[in-house]
């Protein structure tokens, strides 16, 4: 089992590595990728030393796995060139997600639609991942109509540079700048570039592949995504509308029941997900669930998750691992 890591020196390739390792990942030989500038290199993986290799000597040596983390454009160009070498792709950029051809997956939620056919698997955005793993057995058994969500997002969700801008601010050092503002003490309702309809693209997004993953065209989807200055991963404010009614102690028994989702709601002793207690975590934390009491049928939720891991590196992973478990690769 030859497993390559495409844009293994980034923020998500190194968690990809480390999410292999702690996971125990069966491969026998570990195929790191980066840019021109990086071969020959060395990475670390589980105490053995690894090079770095170039793109096509990576797809020279065939393979059976390649997660991707190196962005759009060059899983466009290169992905392609994998899968001719028989080799399952599982892509973390936006490139191939809304392709209708390619599958968009998250293990807990729609797993079960991967095919051997499938070389070419798409990771879902990362906002979108921790909100599905929680609306779909929700959605199960009520059956959601609407959905609004309002996103607290890391910095880490834009890379390394942004992280240096908000730790250059915190220490009053002038730098290079992932933002159009400053970051820190701040809060910026603006990621990623803004479309004609007012919705930034990570908002439409946020939509289109909830839809997509659910197979449901019917639920509504709408969202403010904001980029605010922590570390630890990304926090969302959910409201539900259901076509059928709940009851409260039945949503939490259901969360609690659901793979991926660890419930922490107890207000009465102040306990509720932080992007702190997510921090290197692969689980969804759901909290602050309570019924709003301004419509029918409706329930608010706080969601958090580690964007690095659940929502990047460990859904991938996880990807792979469900492609072995089947004898899909």
């Amino acid at each position: 089992m030859k497993v390559a890591v495409v844009g293994a020196t980034g923020l998500v390739g190194t968690v990809m590595l480390k999410v292999l390792e702690e996971r125990n990942f069966p491969l026998t030989e570990l195929i790191p990728v980066a840019s021109e500038k990086s071969v020959g290199k060395e990475i670390t993986f589980k105490g053995k030393k690894f090079p770095i290799v170039s793109m096509d000597t990576a797809i020279g040596m065939k393979p059976e796995i390649a997660l991707f983390s190196a962005g759009g454009n060059t899983s466009l160009e290169h992905a392609p060139r994998f899968k001719e070498a028989g080799t399952t792709v599982i892509d973390n950029s936006s490139a191939w997600r809304m392709d209708p051809a390619i599958k968009l997956i998250v293990p807990e939620v729609n797993a079960h639609e991967l095919s051997i056919d499938n070389k070419i698997i798409a990771n879902p955005n990362c906002s979108t991942i921790q909100m599905v793993v929680v609306l779909k057995p929700l959605h199960d058994k009520y059956k959601i109509k609407r959905v609004v969500v309002s996103t607290y997002q890391s910095v880490t969700g834009t890379g390394v540079k942004a992280v240096e801008q908000l730790m250059n601010e915190r220490k009053g050092i002038d730098g290079p700048k992932a933002y159009a503002y400053e970051i820190d003490l701040n809060v910026l309702p603006h990621i990623d570039v803004f479309m004609d309809n007012g919705y930034t693209k990570e908002e439409m997004k946020m939509v289109k592949e909830t839809n997509k993953i659910m197979s449901d065209d019917s639920i509504k989807v709408t969202a403010t995504t904001v980029r605010i200055p922590v570390m630890g991963g990304h926090s969302e404010s959910v409201n539900i509308e259901f076509e059928n009614d709940f009851d409260l102690a039945e949503v939490r028994s259901i969360l609690e029941k659901s793979p991926g989702i660890i419930v922490v709601d107890d207000v009465a002793n102040l306990k509720y997900p932080m992007p702190k207690d997510a921090h290197e975590k692969d689980e969804v934390f759901v909290g602050r669930i309570r019924r709003d009491e301004s419509a029918p049928k409706a329930l608010n939720l706080w969601i958090v998750a580690d964007n690095l891991r659940k929502g990047a590196a460990t859904n991938a992973v996880q990807i792979a691992e469900y492609l072995l478990q089947k004898e899909l690769v």
